[in-house]
């Protein structure tokens, strides 16, 4: 994009200028950012286009990745064990069944615990039942 309009080239158009508006809304659209985030990255790594598109690529990556659990990782297999106070077992086995991300495993281990306090419940109450069968 050209910022003076009289001069025009291609090494202007690989440069992000901050004080002009439509670049960037024009940028912010292109990487789908907010200006803000825009022009945080500008200030990080400098005017050159392909620079920022790598640095938010690289931020967008590492933000989708903290929700993600990697088994082979021993470090994270212990720290989603811890969190989710389950066994590496039971973790292994929640993410074959629900997959990498952190929310759908924490879904599944819930449903999979609500389910088992369920079965709790029916046992106690045909017990119950069945106490009171013999004092009949």
């Amino acid at each position: 994009m050209a910022d003076n309009k009289a001069k025009r080239g291609g090494a202007d158009r690989a440069l992000i200028a901050l004080t002009e508006k439509y670049e960037v809304a024009y940028w912010s659209k292109k990487f789908k950012v907010t200006p803000a985030k825009l022009k945080y990255a500008v200030k990080k790594v400098g005017r050159s286009a392909r620079k920022v598109e790598e640095y938010i690529k690289l931020q967008k990556h590492r933000a989708a990745d903290k929700s993600r659990i990697a088994l082979g990782e021993a470090y994270e297999v212990r720290y989603w064990s811890k969190k989710f106070k389950v066994t590496p077992a039971r973790l292994k086995a929640a993410v074959a069944a629900a997959g990498h991300s952190s929310k759908k495993v924490e879904a599944y281990l819930a449903a999979k615990k609500a389910a088992k306090k369920g079965k709790k419940a029916v046992k106690k109450t045909a017990k119950k039942t069945v106490k009171r069968k013999k004092a009949a």
